[in-house]
């Protein structure tokens, strides 16, 4: 288990509907409420949807099927000058601006122009090799979403940044090369350090039944690298249960307002409700301790009251035998143990002892 902090992430995604001003206060929620980054998406509309593409079924519940996905997607599209301005504001605030480009000039740009510490690679890319292999060159620690995945999927995206990280800058990837690459323990090392893995449900809102929290233990033993979970529940309590699961990150998807406009606000929650998840996350981290069992320091003083010990069922005279007759356990736990009650029968009592009163021979 990981000794680090759960890495929470406030998803803002689009739900900026296109405005700074509801990004800036999207920032301002997920600073006040206490998570450690806030994630917006990077894209050039046109170089990521076609004009043939269709809504997914939650896009056309959210915002209608007059218009197409790529129409939909324009408007929510932010440009060089409004990520500076939104990463001066995340720095004004103290929270980790990050983003997920869905394009090879994104990528270029969140990393040559802003200097991201990470990028986060959506569950809808994993299968898209060139923007994996741009993401694994840029040499960032990778966050990476596994909705809709199988775990050979996993595996071959996973051996696109392995090959990534090791190959030459210039040279091409093929099967071959991918499956050496996945094979090299230079490599594999270099995933350990870099890469996340994030669980998820790929559904807006995801049904409870299918999140299938276990198989973020399946990922763990599979691939030996750090899990985490990406939520689209209704709610807090899944990302909460992913923590004390094992999660390292916890990714949730947060709005102003549910009510708005937009293809991702229902599925997310509000500013009180992300206050409420990272102080319960923050309670059950705490609550997973290291694992040892033993007495807490805050339980030690209950152990003489709670616990009991050898008494005086009854008048016991100097000479007598302890019996069943005589002896039992009451509280407190300060004289001797319970545990040796059998012991002690058939033993001298040397001498009186009053009713309820502590044995106290060794």
């Amino acid at each position: 288990m990981s000794s680090q902090p759960v890495f929470v992430i406030a998803e803002a995604g689009v739900n900026h509907n296109g405005s700074l001003d509801l990004a800036r206060q999207l920032i301002d929620a997920a600073a006040t409420a206490g998570a450690d980054a806030v994630k917006f998406q990077t894209f050039r509309s046109e170089a990521v949807i076609s004009r043939f593409a269709v809504k997914a079924q939650y896009q056309i519940a959210n915002t209608g099927a007059d218009e197409s996905q790529l129409d939909m997607v324009r408007k929510l599209e932010f440009g060089a000058a409004e990520h500076a301005a939104l990463i001066e504001h995340c720095r004004s605030r103290d929270i980790v601006f990050l983003s997920t480009p869905f394009d090879l000039e994104s990528v270029v740009l969140l990393t040559r122009e802003f200097n991201l510490p990470r990028l986060k690679i959506p569950s809808g890319e994993i299968t898209n090799l060139p923007l994996l292999l741009a993401v694994g060159r840029a040499g960032k620690p990778i966050i990476m979403s596994t909705g809709m995945a199988e775990l050979d999927e996993i595996e071959t995206a996973l051996s696109v940044l392995a090959f990534a990280f090791t190959a030459a800058p210039d040279e091409r990837p093929s099967t071959e090369k991918l499956a050496a690459a996945y094979r090299d323990s230079r490599a594999r090392e270099l995933l350990r350090s870099r890469v996340v893995l994030l669980h998820c449900t790929t559904e807006y809102p995801a049904p409870f039944e299918d999140v299938n929290l276990r198989a973020m233990d399946t990922m763990a033993a599979a691939f030996g690298l750090p899990v985490g979970y990406s939520d689209h529940t209704p709610g807090i309590t899944i990302p909460v249960a992913a923590v004390a699961r094992g999660a390292v990150v916890i990714e949730k998807h947060v709005t102003i307002d549910r009510t708005l406009p937009g293809p991702d606000h229902v599925a997310s929650i509000e500013p009180q409700e992300l206050t409420s998840m990272v102080r319960m996350i923050r309670n059950v981290e705490a609550a997973l301790g290291d694992g040892r069992k033993r007495a807490m320091p805050s339980e030690v003083k209950n152990i003489a009251i709670a616990r009991k010990s050898l008494v005086a069922s009854r008048p016991i005279a100097t000479g007598e035998r302890f019996s069943e007759t005589n002896l039992t356990t009451k509280r407190p736990g300060s004289g001797v143990s319970a545990m040796r009650y059998y012991d002690f029968l058939g033993r001298t009592a040397r001498r009186d002892y009053a009713s309820d009163e502590l044995i106290d021979e060794g």
